[in-house]
């Protein structure tokens, strides 16, 4: 989603006719049974792979030593797991939670029924299973989204239910990201973060 605002003037002096900020969705916005495909996907390299494993301090085998993995039962090394996962949450992001989330509450139901390998292309979507609003959080909803990641040939390779506490439109805190217009005005679009903590309370 895009929110429009106004605008400084452009480096030349001239007013621009309106500014399209990216956001993600307000609580209102989410419609049970929606899915959205996160365009473009993300081809899976042996460096993205070995770098994510190493970078989380994961020394297993499995991604990083090619030898031994050809003589396991997959033949190869697979991609670390938490990779896939995050890459789908992340995939999400621009369409979803951008400037519109409070904090991300938790996630269940999180399997991997098929391999990544090196190479393969990972394609995201997800799909809108609920909404309600909280009851202990005014101004606040809680969004059960389910995120499903799929090889180049369709086949599922991850899956995650997770649920997210989104900001109700009108609630939201005022924008302090980007620069300050000159004229003191910019768009109306609110901010918020992925990292902001949760209560705990599962409201």
């Amino acid at each position: 989603m895009t929110t429009e605002g106004q605008s400084p003037m452009t480096t030349d002096g001239a007013e621009p006719a309106r500014t399209v900020e990216q956001r993600g969705l307000w609580y209102e916005e989410f419609v049970e049974g929606t899915r959205y495909l996160h365009r473009p996907g993300r081809t899976v390299t042996e460096a993205d792979n070995v770098l994510f494993s190493t970078l989380t301090m994961n020394p297993q085998a499995l991604h990083l030593d090619a030898a031994w993995s050809a003589r396991q039962p997959f033949g190869q090394r697979l991609v670390n797991s938490m990779f896939t996962l995050a890459t789908m949450v992340g995939a999400s992001v621009s369409q979803l939670t951008q400037g519109t989330i409070v904090a991300n509450l938790g996630l269940t139901e999180v399997s991997f029924p098929h391999p990544l390998y090196h190479g393969d292309t990972l394609y995201c979507e997800t799909v809108v299973l609920s909404k309600r609003l909280s009851a202990s959080r005014p101004g606040q909803g809680i969004v059960t989204l389910e995120h499903i990641g799929r090889n180049q040939d369709g086949v599922v390779v991850g899956r995650a239910v997770r649920a997210v506490l989104m900001w109700l439109r009108d609630h939201a805190p005022a924008d302090g990201s980007g620069p300050v217009p000159a004229d003191g005005a910019g768009s109306t679009s609110a901010a918020g973060s992925e990292s902001a903590p949760a209560d705990g309370s599962g409201s």
